[in-house]
């Protein structure tokens, strides 16, 4: 007995259309080109899932550093400061400090400042 793939092929054909929804033209009609627009899209999604994450990291920066500025540092000086005082706040944490609770970005502030001032111990 001969075996048909209609249903089969009607199947998968609705699952690619499904996921072209929002496409424009024929990248959402044809299915060579459906295909083809698939495939791309999902090679962009891959490459900016890390994309994101240095896109995320330079916005903190971009925060952390003109926080710092209004308080009379640079960024590198800030970040230095807070290696020699070991203090150990990711990029995260300080640009939402700096944004939510200015009061403890200060004391922040101070103790790296404060560090900076101290001889370097040999």
């Amino acid at each position: 007995m001969r075996t048909k793939t209609s249903s089969t092929r009607r199947r998968n054909l609705k699952r690619l259309f499904r996921r072209a929804k929002g496409f424009v033209g024929g990248r959402r009609r044809l299915v060579r080109t459906v295909k083809e627009t698939l495939l791309r899209a999902g090679v962009y999604t891959f490459r900016d899932r890390r994309v994101r994450k240095r896109e995320i990291r330079r916005l903190w920066i971009v925060r952390i550093s003109a926080a710092v500025r209004q308080r009379g540092m640079s960024y590198s000086r800030f970040i230095d400061g807070l290696n020699k005082a070991q203090i150990e706040l990711d990029r995260k944490t300080l640009a939402e400090m700096a944004v939510t609770d200015p009061q403890a970005f200060d004391c922040v502030v101070e103790q790296a400042k404060a560090a900076l001032r101290q001889p370097a111990a040999v």
